[in-house]
């Protein structure tokens, strides 16, 4: 497997020769469009047919129910958990179905490819954002604390949900440890009842890191609690941020590296997105907002813009900016270099696996890729 980088006057032609690889397989793999024009920067995947694996690893990727079901059948072969996106519940811990759309068919596909349908567990609010007196009013009291489980048990059984993953965000600093206690509670009863428990975790690089993304969040305790934990190594660069890799590995790497000293290496799933994001310049906090993209269109608008790709080496990421209709942009996303950077760190800290956010765009590329590195567990 090899990395290559397109340089002024190359062609998938020239460049197929130059490895002796099937232009075909260029084109499939990196999802070339007719004519196959090329970005200057671009990176592009080159198969040998060699596999480099030499561990297995456990891979989950968040779904919508209105995921395509072709983008859904790429992607499920290569995933050994499919959590989707997601329960709500309310004050008193009644359970709420997926506001997006019927999951029944997306569990059923799951398991027709070896893959865990997950639950996801997630405290919207009716404005559709995470609302901590949800999180707050369930982990302070037993009686819906115990409904919500009940719930959970109901509904996975029913269904065929194989696990249960709780994304909780913006927890109050007053709900930290409730909050662990609600973990640990919901864990040992999955696992009563054969099922495993996962949490999200934001990106911490201490113990008391403040802001409220991070207060509520207590590494050790929800390490030990739960069966195993994605660390939410992305969103450095945002919507309404300024322009910034959205997944700067020295930033990745700092996170890893805290969470270590906390959980054991086998429990940690390392977070990676897979999308980028179009901001138009100059950047104003409080208005400006970035487009969200896919890695594959990031590349089609380089190349419609005739945009030159650079690599930050540094935050080991792509970017680009270009100007249309009089306004320029800056366009940061995920390729094939920024993401074997984060495969290198899974193999430097023998991490269980990863996790990404989310599969809803087929990027073939990456799992060509990944699939090379790793065996995936089924």
């Amino acid at each position: 497997m090899e990395i290559y980088v397109v340089k002024r006057g190359d062609s998938v032609d020239s460049i197929a020769e130059e490895y002796g690889a099937n232009v075909e397989q260029i084109i499939y793999d990196n999802q070339l469009v007719y004519p196959y024009e090329l970005a200057i920067g671009q990176a592009l995947l080159i198969n040998q047919y060699e596999r480099n694996a030499d561990r297995a690893i456990s891979v989950s990727g968040y779904a919508y129910p209105f995921i395509s079901p072709w983008v859904l059948e790429q992607t499920l072969p290569y995933l050994s958990e499919l959590p989707i996106f997601s329960y709500g519940f309310t004050r008193e811990g009644e359970l709420l179905p997926p506001a997006y759309g019927d999951d029944t068919w997306m569990i059923a596909e799951a398991l027709r490819f070896g893959t865990q349908p997950i639950l996801t567990l997630t405290p919207f609010g009716p404005d559709g954002n995470f609302n901590n007196q949800l999180i707050h009013s369930v982990v302070n009291n037993p009686q819906y604390t115990d409904r919500l489980i009940e719930n959970l048990l109901q509904v996975m059984e029913e269904k065929g949900y194989q696990g249960v993953d709780i994304d909780f965000e913006y927890i109050l600093a007053q709900d930290r440890d409730p909050f662990s206690a609600f973990v640990r509670q919901v864990a040992e009863i999955m696992r009563t009842n054969g099922y495993h428990t996962s949490v999200a975790l934001a990106p911490k690089t201490s113990a008391d890191q403040a802001g409220l993304l991070y207060e509520g969040k207590d590494y050790r305790a929800l390490g030990e609690a739960a069966d195993h934990v994605l660390l939410m190594t992305y969103e450095w660069g945002y919507t309404y941020g300024p322009p910034m890799a959205v997944a700067p590995i020295n930033q990745v790497r700092r996170v890893v590296e805290y969470a270590l000293t906390e959980i054991p290496a086998d429990k940690i799933d390392l977070g990676i997105p897979n999308y980028g994001y179009d901001w138009p310049l100059p950047y104003e906090r409080g208005t400006t907002k970035a487009t969200t993209i896919g890695n594959v269109e990031a590349v089609r608008i380089a190349i419609e813009q005739e945009a030159e790709i650079m690599f930050d080496s540094l935050a080991e990421s792509p970017y680009f900016t270009y100007v249309k209709d009089g306004i320029s942009h800056e366009v940061w996303f995920e390729d094939v270099r920024s993401l074997q950077a984060k495969f290198r760190l899974i193999q430097e800290y023998n991490l269980r696996g990863c996790g990404y956010w989310q599969i809803m765009k087929w990027f073939r590329a990456n799992w060509v890729l990944l699939q090379n590195q790793f065996y995936i567990l089924k």
